[in-house]
This record gives structure tokens, sequence and C-alpha cells, in this order.
């Protein structure tokens, strides 16, 4: 080799040499990445699980250099927060029992003879009971009248019914569907919960009234999906299903639920689909206008860049790079995370004053603006001498190409500053997976994503998901279609405002 090398002109030389700096340095810029990985994947086995940034305690916060007074006040300040801590707070006392809950009164006397006494006074204790779910049963008795000139006969009319000629009453199948999609009972389990109060309900027959409750809900899930394309905000976001129509035998199929979130509204819609391809968003997004809030995902991207469509990025996931990046480049990572940490201090200040939308606005442009630029300027200056396919160089890039996007909830106090609420909505989804695992079919996959939509606005407005439930499934089949939107969650409350006056 040496011989050969001797024999070399001086450019070719030169190439050579050139080349192997080049695989050297490819070489270390591989080295990093991989190290880089490895303390992200240890960290995220063994560390810390919340997202919540907290800056070094040995480290000091922005400036880095502080005045003297300003540093003896802070010692001061955080001496008085340690004496708080460990002074113990002084019970509060036993939690006041719910006024809402009916009273069962029972008196006790003492024992013996009180004839000879006089009552002075009786001293009153509470405790909270329950029952189990009570079962019953409807019998419907239709008196028949004939006319006494024998032209006719006439009968009372049968209430309409969930489930033309079933069994199951409005309740009992929102009892089923409520704790199978939002307590995440299994059928099966519902069944075991039957047969202990000595009620034998196939299987087969607890699957085919879920179906048909779920069937019943469509017009006014299609109402819902009119209404949420229409909206000027949208937050969007998916998760997997595993679905067990597959081509493959003994296989699931992944499947993905799509997430639409109103922030105006807070209204959600679950939509599934057996793609995570443009394809799938296309009915909701490609005649949508206003602002579109996504992460990173390319699907979104196409649709950010319509002419019609102003795209917000997600200031959470760009804090996820930069927390990712922390084992790689712990000073530039913790500089951008304060900075980010700033931003996220403006929206709680926002939060706490309860402040109008064009207030938040003003807010934003006063403290938040400032922050943006000069985390701007230092991504600008600092990616220019950053390897790219390191980690900190990820989280930059991640954050330089979608600058615009993630500046722009500046221009509406009614916008987010991040993606979480539709991230929220999910969660449901996350922890039915953990107990019954899949969907048998995509068209149960489906039905599935009108139940989930409806009860993640039943907890955004504080509705009793089976109560809401009950009532929809008793008044759907007889509502005039004009007026099918008073079945929304949102509207619940005002229903029984009514039906109570």
């Amino acid at each position: 080799m040496e011989t050969a090398l001797e024999n070399l002109s001086k450019e070719d030389l030169i190439k050579v040499i050139s080349s192997r700096d080049q695989v050297l340095a490819e070489r270390d810029e591989k080295i990093e990445y991989l190290e880089s990985q490895l303390a992200m994947y240890k960290r995220m086995q063994f560390g810390q699980k919340r997202e919540r940034f907290e800056a070094d305690a040995n480290q000091l916060s922005l400036p880095f250099e502080a005045p003297a007074e300003a540093a003896e006040e802070q010692q001061q300040e955080i001496h008085q927060k340690i004496e708080y801590v460990r002074k113990r707070a002084n019970h509060k006392g036993r939690a006041k029992l719910p006024q809402h809950l009916p009273v069962v009164e029972i008196e006790i006397h003492p024992e013996g003879d009180l004839s000879e006494m006089v009552c002075i006074g009786k001293e009153i204790t509470e405790e909270l009971e329950c029952e189990p779910a009570r079962f019953y049963i409807n019998r419907y008795i239709r008196y028949k009248y004939a006319a006494k000139n024998g032209e006719g006969v006439k009968i009372a009319e049968l209430p309409e019914r969930v489930i033309d000629k079933g069994i199951p009453g409005a309740g009992l199948l929102a009892m089923i569907l409520s704790g199978k999609y939002m307590d995440h009972l299994p059928l099966y389990r519902q069944k075991q919960i039957f047969a202990r109060e000595n009620i034998q309900i196939p299987s087969s027959t607890i699957e085919g009234w879920t179906k048909e409750a779920l069937l019943k809900l469509q017009p006014l899930y299609d109402q819902l999906i009119f209404e949420t394309k229409s909206g000027g905000y949208l937050q969007v976001d998916e998760t997997p299903i595993k679905v067990l129509d597959s081509d493959k035998k003994g296989a699931a199929h992944q499947g993905y639920y799509w997430v639409y979130h109103a922030p105006l509204d807070q209204t959600v819609l679950f939509d599934y689909s057996p793609t995570r391809s443009d394809k799938a968003v296309w009915p909701m997004l490609d005649s949508f206008r206003g602002y579109l809030q996504t992460d990173g995902y390319a699907v979104y991207e196409k649709y950010g860049r319509k002419k019609e469509v102003t795209h917000l990025a997600c200031w959470a996931h760009a804090r996820r790079e930069f927390e990712r990046a922390w084992d790689n480049d712990s000073p530039r990572a913790q500089k951008a995370l304060l900075m980010i940490q700033a931003l996220y201090s403006v929206e709680r200040e926002a939060r706490e004053a309860n402040l109008t939308p064009d207030q938040i606005k003003e807010l934003r442009l006063g403290k938040s603006l400032p922050v943006i630029n000069e985390l701007g300027k230092w991504i600008f200056q600092e990616i220019k001498s950053t390897l790219p396919k390191s980690q900190i160089g990820k989280a930059m890039a991640y954050a330089y190409v979608r600058w615009d996007a993630l500046s722009a909830y500046l221009y509406d106090g009614s916008l987010h500053i991040d993606n979480n609420l539709v991230e929220n909505a999910i969660r449901p989804v996350a922890l039915g997976r953990k107990n019954y695992l899949f969907a048998g079919s995509h068209e149960a996959a489906q039905r599935a994503a009108m139940i989930y939509s409806f009860f993640a606005i039943c907890k955004k407005h504080e509705v009793n998901p089976f109560h809401w439930l009950k009532h929809t499934l008793q008044n759907i089949m007889t509502i005039n279609h004009k007026n099918l939107r008073e079945l929304f969650p949102q509207n619940y409350k005002n229903i029984i405002d009514k039906s109570n006056m």
C-alpha cells in the first residue's frame, strides 16, 4: 500500500487523503448519533416520564450572570419557599359529600326506657353509600278498545324502541356502551357482571346490541362531521388501532383513528381509516379553510400549504425534540428549552388571568414575540455549525423548517400554542387498546369512532356520558332532523335545565 501511495501524483494523493478524512468524519458523526440515541433510549427507559422541563439546579437561568442584588433576592425567596414547605399545612378536614345525591335518613334512638327523658337535640353523621347497578324489566301493557258499533279497535302505541323487537332498553344499552368505550370494560367482562346478577345473555347477543345501538347514532355523527368540517380552526392528530380484518392470516391490520378537535366549539371528531396516507384525511381537509394545527407529519404539511389554510405547528413537539437532544448537547438543548419554557409561562399567565382573545394577543406580542425572535435568530446561527444527523441538529432542523408555522399562533388570541388538547382526546383510545386490544373489523372500528367522538365531547363539557347516551337513544328516532344537533352532548345540560323548570 505504501508503494502504491508513493507512486501517486500530488493531486491523486490529496484526493485519497480527502476521501479518508470524509470517511472518518462520517464514521465519527455516526458514532455520535448512535451514542445520543443510546442515551435517549436509556433516559426513556429509566428517566422521568414527564415532559415538563426543569433546568439543572446548578445551572443559572437566563441571563447567565445575574446582579448581586437579584441573586440575594433569589436566595431570600428560596429560603422562604423552603420554610413554607417545611411547615405542615393545616388539614382541611373531611371532604363534603355531594349535595345532589338523594338522602336516606336513618333515625337511631338510645336503647332502654326513654319515657322519663326529654330529647334535647341530635347529632348527625353522614356516610356515602352505593348500590350495584339495578336491573329491572319495563313491562308495557297496552290496552285495546273496541268501538261499540263494532267499526274498529284502538290500541295504545308502543313507544319508539332503540332495537325493534329487541329486549334491551336505552339505559341498558347506554350502560354497555359507556362501560366499553368510557370505562374500557370489554364485553366479555360485562357479560360476567350480568351473570353475577343471574342474567344470562350470550356474547353474540351483547355484540349485536352494541352494533345496533351504534348504528342509531349514525345520523348524529354525520351532522357532527358536517359541522366539524365547516369550523375555522382544527387541531388534528392520529393514533393506531389494530383491526382483525387483515389480508394476512393470523395477523391484525394496522388502522388509524384520525382525531379532529375544534377548540372554539370544544368538539371532537374521531374518524377511522385503514391507512395513514393523505387519502385518509382528504374527506375532512380537502375543503377545509382556516387554521390547521398539527405535528410535523408530512400528510398535514401537504394540506397546510393550501392557499385557504394557515398552518400552525405545535410547540410541544418542538420542545420534545430538544428534550431528546439533552444527552447529545445539553448546553444548547437547555438554552432552547428555557426559551420555550418562557413561551409557556406567558400562556399560563393568560390562562390564570382569564384574558380575552384580544388581551391574549396583546400579551403574546409584548412577551412571546421577543422570545420567539431571539430563539429564531439563535437557531439560524447555531444550525450552521451543527451536524444534521445529530439529535440537536434534528431538533433545530425541526423548528427551523417550521418556524413560520410555530410563530403563527401569535396571529390570534383564540389560537393555542400546541396540539395538546387533541392529544388529550386520544388518550381513551390508548387505554381501550390495553383492554380490548383490537377492533373486530374495519366497520366495527368506524362505529367505535362515533362513540369515541361523543364521549370525548361529554368529557370536555362535563356531561355524564351514560345520562346523555340514554337520553339520545330514547329520542334520536323521533326527533325532527332539523333539530338533530340538539342531541349533541354540549346541548344536553340545556335540555335538562328546561325539563326541570
